[in-house]
């Protein structure tokens, strides 16, 4: 999957929980983080424009420095001094990742290769996962995850005042919540007696 749609799916579960806004965002970005091993693409893009070549260092080590089960570890660590509600934090932590790294197995097929998760790296290269049935980044049941990603947003910014832009700003946050309530109305409060 796309980093975007990775970040939208995080949100989407850490709003699941009763978190406040520091905790979602951490569970947020323990989701989008395993993808922090293709930033080797921004070396690679301008050389291999420049002189046609490979695009080496993102395929050396996207799939492999932050998809394992060691770099989970190590986010679920951070996120237990980080967060508010720290062991319902690391449990969503470990979950989102975990979530994550399913959602590069069966679909983040590149047009002439299957991603694997060396989920024991560095210690170990024995469970080594992949699935000859992998869809392509750019299949259908990748855009129909994010969209129902983007509904939910929608829907939750619109019932509970929360979106994933609060991540990057809480402004921007309550223009979108306002918006989508001015389009369609206020939540109606039920109340049960």
């Amino acid at each position: 999957m796309s980093p975007v749609s990775h970040f939208l799916v995080s949100w989407s579960m850490g709003s699941m929980f009763p978190f406040g806004k520091k905790d979602r965002v951490l569970v947020t970005l323990a989701g989008t983080i395993p993808d922090i091993d293709g930033i080797g693409l921004l070396w690679d893009l301008p050389a291999s424009h420049a002189s046609g070549g490979d695009l080496v260092y993102w395929a050396r080590f996207h799939h492999i420095l932050g998809h394992n089960l060691t770099f989970c570890l190590a986010i679920v660590f951070c996120a237990y001094f980080l967060a508010s509600r720290r062991l319902m934090a690391c449990f969503a932590v470990f979950l989102v990742f975990h979530i994550h790294l399913l959602c590069d197995l069966v679909g983040s097929k590149g047009p002439d290769q299957y991603w694997s998760i060396p989920y024991l790296l560095p210690f170990s290269n024995s469970w080594d996962f992949v699935w000859s049935g992998q869809w392509l980044l750019d299949s259908w049941q990748n855009f129909a995850i994010t969209v129902m990603a983007i509904i939910f947003s929608c829907y939750m910014a619109w019932r509970k005042g929360i979106s994933p832009v609060e991540v990057f700003s809480q402004r921007t946050n309550l223009a979108f919540v306002a918006a989508l309530r001015k389009r369609f109305g206020s939540p109606v409060e039920i109340v049960t007696e």
